[in-house]
């Protein structure tokens, strides 16, 4: 292999199951976006989250709509988180070599599993959002996506904003002037 070249590996886990892709690399959900929501609750997927989605399902094929997994069951969340199948499944994985019958195995169950929906997007990219989740998350005529790496999660846009935004301006304020966050990678393995 010529030296300017990229290794070339399938991956084995999360969101680059089955992918094809650079040696440490596999396809992540990034950035924001505030779709509209129809009164049946259908809601668009951000068009580069679907790409994710579909490197994510290991029984994705062309032709076919990805799936995704919505958790609900934190009741101190106030938005829906969304996994890939296959981040999901590893989530799984860990809760199960949880000691059996445990209070923490138990509640990560509810939390993770009972209190999940997989979900398969329409042709269209979009999901529907049931009564049951946009009441959770106080979600009506708009839901606002935001990115985390490995998952994504679904907000009230006027949530998001009044909560998330001010804890990152807090975050900030706390810190020196010349603060790069940057920084905060230093010892984290990168």
């Amino acid at each position: 292999m010529a030296a300017d070249q990229p290794a070339v590996f399938r991956s084995t886990t999360g969101a680059g199951t089955g992918a094809v892709g650079t040696v440490g690399r596999r396809l992540r959900f990034k950035g924001e976006f505030t779709n509209k929501v129809d009164t049946k609750g259908r809601v668009s997927v951000p068009a580069s989250f679907r790409r994710v989605l579909q490197e994510g399902d290991p029984d994705y094929t062309e032709g076919l709509n990805p799936r995704l997994v919505v958790v609900y069951g934190n009741p101190a969340a106030k938005f829906l988180e969304c996994y890939t199948i296959a981040a999901h499944g590893e989530l799984e994985d860990r809760i199960a070599l949880m000691p059996s019958g445990s209070k923490n195995r138990k509640m990560m169950e509810r939390i993770y599993s009972t209190h999940s929906q997989e979900v398969t997007l329409d042709d269209t990219g979009r999901i529907v959002l049931t009564a049951k989740l946009r009441e959770k998350i106080g979600v009506t005529g708009e839901a606002y996506f935001a990115s985390n790496l490995d998952k994504f999660q679904i907000w009230n846009p006027a949530t998001y904003e009044a909560e998330e935004r001010a804890e990152v301006e807090e975050f900030f304020e706390e810190m020196p002037e010349d603060f790069d966050p940057m920084q905060l990678l230093d010892g984290a393995g990168v």
